[in-house]
């Protein structure tokens, strides 16, 4: 398994749709196991309201990661093998109010 950076460009029209996209990778992903792996997602406020992903994803191949999107009906604008990792600091956590 190789990781890969995913960009989905306007892919939803709100956090809902993104939501019910989200619920259909997660099953699609549990049947290609050996295949695709979803790390996380970092969500985009795309400039014409719209809402978009940077998706960082374990895969066999671009193409199981293009075979995943087409099960789940996702967007793929761009897949990009990643060379190396650099962690400067963690994740940030969403404060909870």
């Amino acid at each position: 398994m190789e990781t890969y950076v995913i960009v989905r460009r306007n892919g939803w029209r709100t956090a809902a749709d993104l939501g019910e996209a989200a619920e259909r990778s997660t099953a699609e992903g549990e049947r290609m196991p050996d295949d695709v792996r979803w790390i996380r997602s970092y969500v985009l406020a795309e400039p014409d309201g719209t809402v978009g992903t940077v998706c960082i994803y374990q895969a066999s191949s671009p193409e199981a990661i293009r075979e995943h999107a087409s099960r789940a009906d996702l967007p793929v604008d761009e897949i990009v093998k990643v060379a190396d990792t650099v962690i400067v600091r963690p994740d940030p956590v969403a404060e909870t109010v």
